[in-house]
């Protein structure tokens, strides 16, 4: 369906989610549906993983058979136009695998791989196999990579501690194949405020997104957002540099949203009630 049609149609684009439900509401599955919706988009899933966790912690994570992961992908590739796919937490080299043979197929279009490694705390969620699997087999099949700089330094094995660091990181990341890669350095210290380092592979070009950052506790779910959030803009036939930026806004008036909500009693959840401007 072209944009065209979709204009006279009134029929959403479709973004499809392959990510872990987040029982607690605030990432995952449930954050990139609700961003989707809220950005125009209808969204379809394909779940990877079960967890039990609310705002404080995970206390459990049950892992599907990979044969339901494959019906899943399957019933919704074969009904919906899917225009843009987002990863999160994939939990096994198996699953890493199995996602990457199907965008190596070209049924995982405009593909951006958030590469859930690291736990907020800094906890390793994935074994060396998977983690190889992300370099190595879906990496080269993603138009967008999106890794935070926690997971970029576990990818690299270096520290990544200023924006020079992730600067460095984001190209060697465009070595191993995507076309662009965003290294989120919400958790750096920089004078700009929140800067994402953006490379474009092809050209080698590194530009920068900054906003200011928000005081708050509330920032489960920034990482999910923003990947979906960048979905559903190239979903909508935004290249990706517009994309990328109108999910930066997006994400940054989450934070303003719920900057003072009191959900649970750990990180609360990003606001993801905002819309295109």
């Amino acid at each position: 369906m072209t944009s065209a049609t979709t204009a006279r149609s009134g029929t959403p684009a479709v973004a499809l989610t392959i990510a872990g439900s987040d029982s607690g509401g605030g990432a995952g599955i449930q954050a990139d549906l609700v961003t989707f919706a809220a950005l125009g988009v209808h969204g379809a899933s394909a779940v990877t993983a079960l967890t039990a966790q609310n705002t404080v912690g995970v206390a459990g994570v049950h892992v599907p058979p990979v044969e339901f992961l494959r019906a899943q992908l399957d019933a919704v590739l074969a009904d919906l136009p899917v225009a843009a796919v987002k990863t999160g937490m994939l939990a096994t080299e198996e699953v890493v695998l199995a996602v990457a043979e199907y965008a190596a197929a070209g049924r995982l279009p405009n593909l951006v791989v958030d590469p859930v490694l690291v736990s907020s705390t800094g906890a390793r969620l994935l074994d060396p196999g998977a983690e190889a699997a992300y370099r190595e087999a879906l990496f080269p099949q993603a138009l967008l990579v999106t890794p935070n700089t926690r997971e970029a330094q576990a990818l690299l094995g270096a520290p990544i501690d200023s924006l020079d660091d992730a600067r460095r990181a984001a190209g060697t990341i465009a070595e191993w194949g995507p076309q662009w890669v965003v290294v989120k350095g919400g958790h750096l210290a920089a004078a700009d405020g929140a800067c994402d380092v953006v490379v474009e592979a092809t050209s080698g070009d590194v530009t920068e997104l900054c906003l200011p950052r928000i005081d708050t506790r509330n920032d489960h779910g920034t990482g999910c957002s923003f990947g979906a959030a960048t979905a559903a803009g190239l979903a909508r036939g935004l290249p990706v540099p517009e994309a990328l930026r109108a999910a930066k806004r997006f994400v940054h008036e989450g934070l303003e949203l719920s900057a003072a909500w009191a959900l649970g009693g750990g990180h609360g959840p990003v606001g993801k009630l905002g819309a295109w401007s």
